[in-house]
């Protein structure tokens, strides 16, 4: 079966619990074969990030076709949670919708846990609002500034402008172990984890789509997969980040003019488990078939820079580990 044939089965963005993509029947005829030959097994634990998740799941559904003898178990921690299990040793590969910062290496390095970093796919925030809202369209950072700096006190929609109705806000997002939640608060405020606290926070982004499509006046932000699988039930708005307004599309996001909203998706293979030969399959895999598989599971695929820097990332990989 090809990868085009499987986008219908990859498991949709609205994934928050941890999944797991059962091993079919191991060994037999039918099992894969790693890059010697031999009949691929085991289990490949995978955790991190929230938004990543339905990515890595959508790679290991189609992988499995090839591989059955291998389980693939996809769990959802937040980005940082996620570094915090993979440099204690309980992880092979960590998702992240941010690169991993000093202090997570030096975690990792402490414990003596080296990784690959390879960028698979992009991503855009967006910004959600309740379907009736029918008087915002596009808002500029500043007035997200507004909005979600710490300390704020704007509650109301005509305090983030005069023109907007008497309408009360209620602010939904991402907790603060999520790379959503970093991403953002860096791009609008200017500084990771600056945000005002008196909002509903959550590592689920299907709590986010349910509080915003329940509340008139409710705003939200996640990863605009989510708002493509939620679209029927929430408005994006366009952002204004000084060159106009965009709108949050796969074209915006790759070609760089949705900002300051636009990021990089990440997996961190570990360095010892790439030494198993299913890990290194399940990690090639990933890397070779990365556009068919950020689209199966309606994410932005890479732009051709990005591409090349992942194929010299990927051959200088097959180099060290002699595939």
């Amino acid at each position: 079966m090809s990868i085009r044939s499987l986008r219908r089965a990859a498991a949709p963005p609205a994934l928050a619990a941890a999944v797991v993509v059962a091993a079919g029947a191991c060994g037999g005829a039918d099992a894969g074969s790693g890059s010697g030959g031999t009949r691929l097994s085991g289990t490949i634990r995978v955790d991190g990030s929230s938004t990543v998740a339905p990515l890595s799941t959508a790679a290991a559904q189609l992988f499995q076709v090839e591989n059955p003898g291998v389980g693939v178990t996809v769990g959802t921690s937040g980005t940082g949670g996620g570094f915090e299990k993979f440099c204690a040793g309980e992880t092979d590969i960590s998702d992240a919708s941010r690169a991993i910062e000093d202090d997570e290496k030096a975690a990792c390095e402490k414990k003596g846990v080296r990784f690959e970093e390879f960028q698979v796919a992009n991503d855009g925030l967006s910004v959600v609002v309740n379907k009736d809202n029918d008087w915002a369209e596009c808002l500029t950072v500043e007035q997200l500034r507004k909005i979600w700096e710490p300390g704020s006190k704007v509650n109301n929609w005509n305090q983030v402008d005069p023109k907007f109705p008497d309408q009360k806000l209620e602010l939904f997002g991402a907790g603060t172990d999520s790379g959503t939640f970093d991403y953002f608060t860096e791009a609008v405020n200017g500084e990771e984890g600056a945000s005002r606290t008196d909002y509903s926070p959550s590592e689920d982004d299907n709590v986010t789509v349910q509080g915003v499509a329940g509340s008139q006046g409710g705003m939200g932000y996640f990863g605009l997969s989510y708002y493509e699988e939620n679209k029927d039930e929430l408005k994006v708005l366009k952002i204004d980040g000084g060159g106009g307004c965009v709108e949050p599309t796969r074209q915006t996001v790759q070609n760089g003019t949705y900002t300051p909203l636009s990021r990089p998706l990440f997996i961190y293979p570990k360095a010892s488990s790439l030494q198993k030969p299913e890990v290194l399959a399940f990690v090639e895999f990933y890397v070779e078939h990365h556009a068919e598989i950020a689209e199966s599971a309606l994410f932005v695929p890479l732009n051709s820079e990005q591409e090349a820097e992942l194929r010299r990332d990927l051959d200088a990989l097959k180099a060290q580990q002699g595939s």
